[in-house]
C-alpha cells in the first residue's frame, strides 16, 4: 500500500508537485501519466525516498518514507528510466553484487531473475556492451532482486524491440498480481493494456485518478462515427451529415485518397444521446449519389483523454529538467 497525503515539492520558487494525494493498494498496477515537466518523475522520486517532500506525508505500508527511510525503502524496487548500472561489470557479477548488498542468496536469486528477465544470452557480457533493451532488463532484474512489495518503473519498455516489449508487459502483469506496481510511460497504449487504473498529473497537480475504462468514459469524448465517401469534399460531407436526424455535430476529417475518385472526403460525426445514426448516414450518402467507402465507430482512447486533461500544461526547460 502506498499513501500520499497533500504531498508537495519545491525547487527554489518553483513548485514541481502541488498538494498531490492518492493511495494505491497491493495487487494494483497503476499508470502514472503526465506531459514532460508535469511532476510525475519528481513524485516517483519522493515515493522511493530519493527526494524529500517539501510538505505532506508518504507512507509505504504504513511506514513514513521520511521518518523511517531504510525500513520503507526495503519494501520498494525502483527502476529509473536510465538505470544507473556499472558499465564495466559483467552482468552475472553485477547481479551477484546487488544480491550481496541486499542480503539475498545470489546462487538462488540470480539464476531466477536471469530466466525471468530474459538475460541468459548476456550474463557473460560487460554491461557497457549491451543494447539499451538489455540494459533495461538488467535494471529490472536489479529492481526485483529483493522481492519488493512495491515496484516503481519509469519507462520500463524504452528501447526494447516488439518481442521484448511483450515479454516485459507479461512480466509486469504477473508481478502486479501480488505487488503494487506504478508505471510511468509515454506509450499510452501500453497503459491501456497493462494498467487497471490511471493517475494523471499536469502542472504538478493531480487532474485525474480513475480506473482506465472509467477515465475514457468520464473525461473522453463520446464515440463518434467516421465516414469516408467519394465524389464529395470533407466540408460538403460534414455539412450534409450535420442535417441528419440524430446527429449532434459533424466535422470534416482527414483521409487517404481513393484510387479512381476525383475527390474523396471524410467526416467525424457525433450522435445525440448515443442514437444509432449509421443507417441514416448511409441513406443520405446514397441519396446524394456519393460512394460510401467507410462507416465505422471511432471510440475515444486514453490518448484523447490525456490530451484533453493536459493540453494546457506547459513544459519549459527548467520544469522538464527539475520536475519531470
Amino acid at each position: 500500500m502506498i499513501e500520499l497525503s497533500h504531498v508537495s515539492r519545491q525547487f527554489g520558487t518553483f513548485r514541481a508537485v502541488d498538494d498531490v494525494s492518492f493511495s494505491i493498494p497491493t495487487g494494483q498496477i497503476v499508470g502514472l501519466l503526465g506531459p514532460n515537466g508535469a511532476g510525475k518523475t519528481t513524485t516517483m522520486r519522493m515515493i522511493t525516498g530519493f527526494l524529500k517532500p517539501t510538505g505532506g506525508t508518504i507512507l509505504i505500508d504504513g511506514t513514513d518514507i521520511t521518518e523511517q527511510p531504510v525500513a520503507a525503502k526495503q519494501k520498494i524496487g525502483y527502476m529509473p528510466e536510465s538505470a544507473p548500472l556499472y558499465s564495466d561489470m559483467i552482468v552475472a557479477d553485477y547481479l551477484a553484487y546487488v544480491a550481496e548488498m541486499q542480503g539475498v542468496d545470489a546462487a538462488t536469486k540470480v539464476p531466477e531473475l536471469c530466466a525471468q528477465c530474459g538475460l541468459k544470452e548476456v550474463m557473460h557480457k560487460n554491461i557497457g556492451e549491451l543494447s539499451r533493451g538489455y540494459r533495461q532488463r538488467v535494471g529490472l532484474a536489479h529492481a526485483l532482486m529483493n522481492d519488493p512489495e512495491i515496484l516503481i518503473l519509469d519507462e520500463p519498455t524504452s528501447g526494447l524491440d516488439p518481442n521484448q516489449i511483450e515479454d516485459v508487459r507479461s512480466l509486469i502483469k504477473e508481478i502486479g498480481k501480488t505487488r503494487t506496481v506504478i508505471i510511468s510511460t509515454h506509450i499510452l497504449s501500453e497503459v491501456e493494456m497493462i494498467c487497471g487504473r490511471v493517475i494523471i498529473i499536469a502542472k504538478g497537480r493531480l487532474v485525474a485518478d480513475n480506473p482506465t475504462a472509467e477515465l475514457r468514459e468520464r473525461y473522453g469524448h463520446n464515440a463518434a462515427v467516421f465516414v469516408q465517401a467519394g465524389g464529395v469534399s470533407g466540408k460538403a460531407l460534414a455539412e450534409a451529415l450535420a442535417a441528419v436526424t440524430g446527429v449532434e455535430s459533424a466535422a470534416a476529417s482527414e483521409c487517404e485518397a481513393v484510387a479512381g475518385e476525383a475527390e474523396t472526403g471524410a467526416a467525424l460525426v457525433s450522435a445525440k444521446d448515443d442514437a444509432e445514426i449509421r443507417p441514416a448516414i448511409a441513406r443520405t450518402i446514397a441519396e446524394k449519389g456519393w460512394s460510401l467507402y467507410e462507416l465505422s465507430i471511432r471510440r475515444n482512447s486514453l490518448e484523447d483523454v490525456f490530451h484533453e486533461l493536459t493540453a494546457a500544461s506547459p513544459a519549459d526547460g527548467k520544469e522538464t529538467a527539475d520536475a519531470n
